[in-house]
């Protein structure tokens, strides 16, 4: 597995490199076919937040699916433990889902992440960052998995039994929501 270490606004030591690379390939042990992780450390330089002064971020296609974690911590060492235990835990519960709907259907394939970006022209509203991504169409299951997989409070997708576009959210209830044009 190809893990790419790269640091935000600080250099990241050959040490701390060969600790993430060992971290994250046993994390990926999990799953028989990664194809390779990107592991950004972001260090935040606001005294006000000496907790959270470096974050690390894991992001990962495995099995078509976009696996993405992200923790905080004091010392960039405790940041890698937490994002490292999370990536650990999502892919464990990736490919149970797998091997769930493995059993249940017809050997389906996952679909790609799907998520939209629009541009606003308001004075009051400013983006700060443009995603783009191709839309494929996806049942609702796959969606809540890919939903979850990414950590994203929402998702846009393409409904494959409608054809409809769709939004599938977190109700502040802990349930799932959907969205869809009449």
């Amino acid at each position: 597995m190809e893990v790419r270490v790269h640091g935000k606004n600080m250099q990241v030591s050959e040490d701390i490199k060969e600790i993430t690379t060992d971290r994250v390939e046993h994390a990926a042990r999990i799953i028989d076919s990664p194809t390779g992780a990107d592991v950004e450390f972001t260090e935040h330089g606001n005294p006000r937040a000496a907790e959270d002064r470096f974050t690390v971020e894991i992001t990962s296609t495995i099995a078509g699916q976009t696996v993405r974690v992200e923790s905080s911590a004091a010392d960039a060492r405790s940041a890698l433990d937490r994002s490292a235990d999370r990536f650990e835990r999502r892919l464990r519960r990736l490919k149970e889902r797998l091997i769930q709907r493995k059993r249940t259907t017809d050997h389906k394939v996952l679909n790609e992440a799907a998520l939209p970006s629009e541009d606003f022209e308001s004075e009051e509203l400013e983006i700060v960052r443009v995603k783009r991504f191709s839309i494929k169409p996806m049942t609702t299951v796959e969606a809540a998995l890919q939903m979850e997989m990414l950590g994203h409070s929402f998702f846009f997708f393409q409904n494959a039994e409608s054809g409809a576009h769709c939004v599938l959210y977190h109700r502040r209830d802990g349930s799932l929501g959907l969205i869809e044009p009449e």
